[in-house]
């Protein structure tokens, strides 16, 4: 039977059916072939795009894991570097190793800790910043629980520090380091988020609910600097190996610092990354893959991803409280 004999024939409810399913399959397609393109085809903007060799990227939560690891690649790569974070002996040692390794690279150094939030902190990055050519800022500073842990038992203080860190502390250093890039009309900005908060995340509420708030905060953002010639880009990421995630054995879904910030610098720039979501990255490859899998086939507010979601953290904070009590019966 020809294709037109079958139309003329079937119900037109049954085509119009057909003719959604085939959109529906295609859209799904083309968002797949987009994906494997953007993860393993398609270059990013190159940095320097952004600001030539010898101007300054800032750094927040940078002594250890991936904001140490960011400054390390810039470093590299010709770029001057803040240096922001909480332990001034870790800053001291990470500067002088950039400086040693680097040639003219040089750097600066902050300590201050986020969960103050003073306001005499900000002043001193703002002091620190005022005469240098600013182009890069990567807002990586964050903090999760210590352990998975129901929100009706976390701790105050945890609570009110990963929301003070994660949300006030990264706006606040950039709406203190924006202005400079604006007004040069180029530079970027990259904020560090993560899977936690791309769908809800049981037993990691508040952190979940800390780094939804970025992925909304970065694209309205990254909206309002269209036609400025700062590029603001969200990096949605899994598990890295890293202090905060406590995780040290490397797989395929867990990376190292090191090839997940040379993924992030080598994707900057591509529109919707690898899924599709305006201003945002995903782009170490099994994480892109994951993410796309969780929001184009599953849904991520789907209740079975977010039923496996707290039952893995349970079954995390189990261990940890047993692992725990060993240690206090050791003392």
């Amino acid at each position: 039977m020809a294709l037109q004999d079958f139309i003329d024939q079937a119900p037109k409810a049954t085509v119009v059916l057909a003719a959604v399913g085939a959109l529906y399959i295609l859209k799904q397609s083309w968002s797949f072939l987009y994906v494997l393109l953007s993860l393993f085809v398609l270059p990013g903007k190159s940095l320097s795009r952004f600001g030539p060799k010898g101007s300054w990227a800032v750094v927040t939560g940078a002594s250890d894991g991936i904001g140490k690891e960011f400054a390390l690649q810039l470093a590299r790569k010709g770029f001057n570097i803040v240096l922001i974070s909480r332990t001034q002996s870790k800053l001291e040692a990470l500067a002088q190793e950039i400086e040693s390794k680097n040639g003219s690279v040089k750097t600066k150094i902050l300590a201050m800790d986020f969960t103050e939030n003073k306001d005499s902190d900000y002043a001193r990055i703002q002091q620190l910043v005022e005469d240098l050519d600013v182009s890069i800022l990567i807002n990586n500073v964050g903090q999760s629980h210590s352990i998975p842990v129901p929100f009706l038992e976390t701790p105050h203080k945890e609570m009110t520090d990963i929301i003070t860190i994660n949300c006030l502390g990264t706006l606040r250093v950039t709406q203190t380091i924006a202005p400079k890039l604006v007004k040069r009309r180029k530079g970027l900005i990259l904020t560090m988020a993560s899977m936690g908060g791309a769908t809800p995340t049981p037993l990691l509420a508040t952190y979940s609910g800390s780094k939804a708030f970025l992925q909304f905060w970065s694209t309205a953002f990254a909206s309002e600097l269209k036609g400025s010639g700062v590029t603001v880009q969200l990096v949605q990421s899994y598990l890295v190996t890293s202090a905060m995630s406590k995780i040290r054995k490397t797989s395929v879904l867990i990376p190292a610092p090191r090839p997940f910030v040379q993924s992030t610098l080598a994707k900057i720039g591509l529109p919707g990354g690898a899924v599709g979501v305006p201003d945002t990255l995903t782009p170490y490859w099994s994480h892109g893959l994951a993410y796309w899998f969780f929001n184009k086939v599953l849904g991520i507010f789907n209740p079975i991803l977010i039923q496996q979601n707290k039952v893995m953290h349970e079954s995390i904070r189990k261990r940890a409280l047993r692992k725990a009590e060993r240690e206090a019966k050791k003392v």
